[in-house]
Parts: C-alpha cells; structure tokens; sequence
C-alpha cells in the first residue's frame, strides 16, 4: 500500500497545483515521518549515508543527501570519463547527422534538447549515454570530466516521468522537461550536460562555484527520480564497449576515455 502510494507521488505527470502541494510536503518537517518507510520500501542503503535517518529534517533533506567519506571512489585515471550519478545507464548511441537520437523506439530532436543551434552544431554526429534515476538512488550529480564551465543555461517549465514508461509513451520529456544543461570544455574537447527534470524537479540546483571543475565534483542536484543526459563531439571519446542495456553504474566509475589531447 506505502509502495502504490509512494509511487503515485513521485511517478505520476505533474500538474501544477498538484506540483506545488508536494512541493510544499516534501520540503515540510511533517515529510519526516515517512523517510524510514520511504528507505525502506526502495532499498536505500543506510551504511552509505553520512548521518541517520532520524537526522533528516524532511524528505527534501532526505533526497539530497550526501555519502559518508570513501562511500564512492573516482576512477583516477587522467583520460578516463567517470558517471556523473548513481543511476541506471538505459541508453547508449550516436547523434545522427539528422540532430536526432533514438531511446525506447522514440526520435528526440537534440536541437530541442539543447534549443541551442550553436551548441548542437558540436555534438552532431557524436555520441549520448542516458542515466536514469530512482527514487532509490543517490541524487548529487557530479562531473564526468575535468574541466571548464563555458555555458550553461535553462529550458522548460513543467516535468514530466523520465522512468521507462515515461521515454516510451510520454510527451519527448528529455527534450521538453524542465532542463539544465552545463557545457564543459575538456583536454579533448566539448561535452554537455543535460539535466532534466521529473515530476515536481523544476528546482535542480548547481552547487559548484567558480568556472573550473575537477573530475568527480559535486556539481549540482535534484530531487526524487529523474535523468542525465550526457553529449560528446564527434571524435573525442570511446565509450565503454559491450555494456548491457540497462546497466547499473555509481558515480566515479569509469564509463569511458577521452581520445588523445595528452
């Protein structure tokens, strides 16, 4: 029954009264009350977080959560690219020369993703890797590279499921969510990005100062589930091979290398 209702919380397309009520739930002290049920019905390992439950002021609190010191470690190899989150890896492809990407037999436009032509012009006909987030995971995201921010800007209003039956049969979410994208110039070249909202996520926050980030750094977060989207130019990555879809991935793992650049 805690599951079904869990579920139809943070599942559900969003509208935005309905939005703005749990809004006001989760970030409300009386959202404490269901943070050990909450953990438990998702499997959420409490040896990985930095302080008790009962320490959580709010289910906001509790889905923003940082790990304990040593909890992950950062792939430290000089090329390598590392995952951003602790996430499900449910897509990995090349953008065709069309600005398109194919995920769960549905055509996103990457011009729409991004809504920067500029931008786009980068990564045509370079390759995309999809993460997607539980309620049950880890939330922080982290960069995949060392780097420079050089852009980054925000696109939608409302969120929508990013889930598999969201990609299948919603409304193009990742190119019409509520969405955050960060460009970062690396010793190989540019990548992006892409943070997409679901449900009620239309507060995802950076949390990095400066322009400069290194590999593994905190960069931003949001709340409940939702999806990463990550763009690399033509020419300037190999992705790890042979990965069966979909595949579990924590952060600082590696997920593939930069070419060249030395």
């Amino acid at each position: 029954m805690l599951q079904s209702i869990y579920r139809l919380l943070i599942e559900l397309t969003n509208g935005k009264w309905t939005s703005a009520m749990l809004h006001k739930f989760a970030n409300s002290k009386s959202s404490k009350i269901i943070i050990p049920s909450f953990a438990k019905i998702y499997g959420i390992s409490q040896d990985e977080m930095e302080k008790p439950l009962e320490e959580y002021e709010s289910l906001h609190h509790f889905f923003i959560r940082n790990l304990k010191t040593g909890s992950r470690t950062i792939e430290e190899e000089p090329l390598s690219i590392v995952s951003p989150v602790d996430s499900i890896i449910e897509d990995i492809g090349e953008i065709s020369a069309a600005k398109t990407i194919t995920v769960k037999g549905k055509v996103y436009s990457i011009s729409e993703m991004l809504g920067n032509e500029e931008a786009m012009a980068r990564y045509e006909q370079g390759k995309y890797m999809i993460f997607y987030l539980s309620p049950s995971h880890y939330h922080q995201i982290h960069s995949p590279v060392a780097g420079d921010v050089i852009n980054q800007w925000t696109l939608g209003r409302k969120s929508y499921p990013v889930n598999k039956l969201g990609l299948t049969y919603g409304n193009n979410p990742l190119s019409k969510n509520f969405r955050k994208i960060t460009e970062i110039k690396h010793r190989s070249g540019t990548m992006a990005v892409v943070k997409v909202g679901a449900m009620f996520v239309n507060s995802i926050e950076t949390t990095y100062t400066g322009t400069s980030l290194k590999k593994g750094e905190r960069m931003a977060y949001f709340t409940f589930g939702s999806t990463v989207v990550l763009l690399f130019e033509k020419g300037t990555v190999n992705l790890l091979p042979n990965i069966t879809l979909p595949y579990p991935i924590k952060y600082g793992e590696k997920i593939g290398t930069l070419v060249g650049q030395e």
